[in-house]
């Protein structure tokens, strides 16, 4: 029986390298199209979403797909949304007043009405379901806004943020999904073949339906607590001339391995997402090497954040169809704050991370550190950090160069300062970790997520080991 083929939208700009590879190990054949009119007939059909939601929607209403989307809906022909593509079938979203969505189905997206950091970065819980989403445990997100309640008919998966909100919904075999099913490990890899059997009209079993699906979603949530995402574990790869390299305060580099080796092994340890960076790309003026970004996707499902080199919005959207996830930019968005806002506006908030590195001068004030450790500017870090958010980061990424490879641990007063300065936007640590404890300390502090390198790709720390210390500190943790 030949595989199924899955049309997916073409929008133009957005990161669907990571849906195509998923939905190839799930058993079908994506095709990228543009034709309305092929979207609207397809036997199955898939609305990927990343970008603000009023640009994308007259994207779509230029281009009729919004429209063929909306006929499939109304037919009940098998469709599948993911983040922005699910919010997009609905009427209206808080993030873009007067703007209008497809309109297949009725209701209003609205933003979250937290404290908690936005966007929602990572892995969350999610309860409930029918029985494609019955049972799936823990999947990823990148959402500042939600879908409060299902319209009519449909079936509804739950997380929680603070307040609880719709994660997916289903009807038959059409499938809206809050989070990145590409993106959610196995768990998300069987939700994607579940629907294209479903929506393929075959029929037979599955590794995870059922009872067995109820079992791994218990287990995978056992522990959770409620209204958090899960604190995230990062390793980072920094790659130079094509392999994985560590130093201290950013010199003497020693060889780690091969990216794309080192990336596979992290997935099967249990990260919950890799930055990749290109330290030299930027020194040397050249681009990030995309072929290295696209053999790190080969072998890993792990959302990904890629940085280094990145002086444009083409090279952003270069690296996003290589397969990143998420662009991470430091000294060229100090020095071209437009660029900053330009990935913000193309691809969202949520696909922009600013990275922030620190040195602390004799007068003790943490000053931005550029070009790989070489130049210091003459401004304190929490007033980047300001601008940056300002600009439309969505995430920030903090490394102390002075703790950098030391293993002395976070600079803490630097980190709570970052917090202040950066609001309800994610802090991502990094730099001076050598034990969980560090961790520990870095999470108690107010960061979303931990950043490490060294100290993993020696093997002096696991990932599993500093997840059981997160747990028994109280954090909540993806196991």
């Amino acid at each position: 029986m030949s595989a199924p083929l899955v049309l997916v939208a073409d929008l133009g700009r957005a990161n669907i390298a990571s849906l195509m590879a998923a939905l190839s190990r799930a058993g079908a054949v994506p095709r990228l199209c543009r034709d309305p009119l092929q979207l609207a007939a397809a036997p199955i059909a898939a609305l990927p979403g990343v970008g603000a939601f009023g640009e994308v929607a007259s994207r779509l209403t230029r281009s009729g797909i919004g429209a063929a989307f909306k006929e499939r809906i109304a037919k009940g022909l098998p469709s599948l949304g993911i983040c922005l593509g699910m919010q997009l079938f609905f009427g209206s979203s808080d993030e873009s007043p007067g703007a209008e969505g497809i309109g297949a189905l009725p209701g209003r997206i609205s933003r979250f009405s937290t404290g908690l950091p936005l966007p929602q970065f990572g892995w969350n819980r999610v309860t409930g379901g029918g029985p494609l989403l019955e049972g799936l445990g823990w999947a990823y997100y990148a959402n500042s806004y939600k879908l409060d309640a299902p319209p009519a008919g449909w079936t509804a998966a739950w997380s929680d943020y603070g307040q609880r909100f719709v994660a997916a919904i289903e009807r038959g075999s059409s499938l809206l999904c809050q989070f990145h099913p590409e993106l959610s490990g196995e768990p998300g890899l069987a939700l994607l073949a579940r629907w294209i059997r479903r929506a393929d009209g075959a029929s037979g079993g599955d590794s995870a339906t059922g009872e067995e699906a109820k079992k791994a979603g218990a287990e995978a949530l056992a522990g959770a607590g409620p209204g958090r995402s899960a604190v995230r574990i990062i390793p980072c790869l920094d790659v130079d001339k094509g392999r994985v390299v560590k130093g201290t305060r950013f010199l003497d580099l020693k060889d780690m391995g091969d990216p794309a080796e080192l990336a596979w092994r992290y997935e099967k340890e249990g990260a919950d997402e890799l930055t990749f960076l290109d330290i030299s790309a930027g020194l040397q003026g050249r681009d990030t090497a995309a072929h290295t970004i696209r053999a790190v996707r080969a072998r890993c499902g792990l959302p990904m954040c890629a940085g280094g080199g990145v002086r444009s919005l083409a090279d952003a959207e270069a690296l996003l169809a290589a397969g990143a996830d998420k662009i991470a930019i430091n000294s060229r968005a100090y020095r071209d704050p437009g660029l900053v806002q330009g990935i913000a506006r193309e691809f969202g908030s949520q696909a922009c991370v600013v990275a922030v590195d620190a040195s602390r001068g004799a007068d003790g004030i943490a000053r931005v550190v550029l070009d790989a450790g070489k130049t210091i500017v003459d401004e304190a870090v929490p007033s980047w950090i300001r601008r940056a958010v300002e600009l439309g980061a969505g995430e920030i990424l903090l490394t102390s160069r002075d703790r950098d490879g030391t293993g002395l641990g976070y600079d803490l007063e630097l980190l709570r300062d970052a917090l202040a300065a950066a609001g309800s936007v994610p802090i991502i640590a990094s730099g001076g970790v050598a034990s969980a404890e560090h961790i520990v300390e870095g999470v108690a502090a107010g960061a979303a997520a931990a950043l490490l390198a060294g100290a993993l790709h020696r093997g002096e720390l696991s990932i599993r080991s500093i997840k059981l210390a997160l747990r028994r500190a109280g954090a909540e943790v993806r196991l």
